[in-house]
């Protein structure tokens, strides 16, 4: 479908604002209902299930907000399925993550999400801390 790579970028985008955010309402939302889901983030082990994956967010933002940025999304299409993979900015250093979606009722929904440690190191400025997330 044209413009699906558009619309796999403003999902990513929009799982960036809810992680920015700590936003367990919209992070919820943007997650599979249908297609199974796992997420694996850095240093954790492997989350499956919705209830499990939600439950991890909600953990991590019971702690101080993060701090993060989206890096140089690129999207891949494979029909009903996209994954994008980027560079998430944080003080404590880079990550590369993959973000998995699939097609659910005419939206990309999250299926599953993986960071973990990179050496890239992208040559930006960082942004101040009120900045909106890329």
């Amino acid at each position: 479908m044209a413009g699906d790579d558009e619309a796999a970028l403003a999902a990513n985008r929009a799982f960036y604002e809810a992680f920015a955010g700590a936003d367990i309402e919209a992070m919820d939302a943007l997650w599979a209902r249908r297609a199974d889901v796992a997420c694996i983030h850095p240093g954790w082990g492997l989350l499956a299930g919705r209830d499990e994956v939600i439950d991890s967010w909600r953990r991590i933002f019971s702690n101080a907000p993060p701090d993060i940025i989206c890096h140089g999304a690129r999207a891949f299409l494979l029909g009903d399925a996209a994954y994008v993979v980027c560079l998430e900015i944080m003080p404590e250093g880079v990550l590369i993550a993959t973000n998995l979606f699939v097609r659910e009722d005419r939206r990309w929904r999250m299926a599953h999400h993986q960071a973990g440690p990179t050496s890239e190191r992208p040559n930006i400025v960082a942004p101040p801390a009120d900045a909106p997330v890329h």
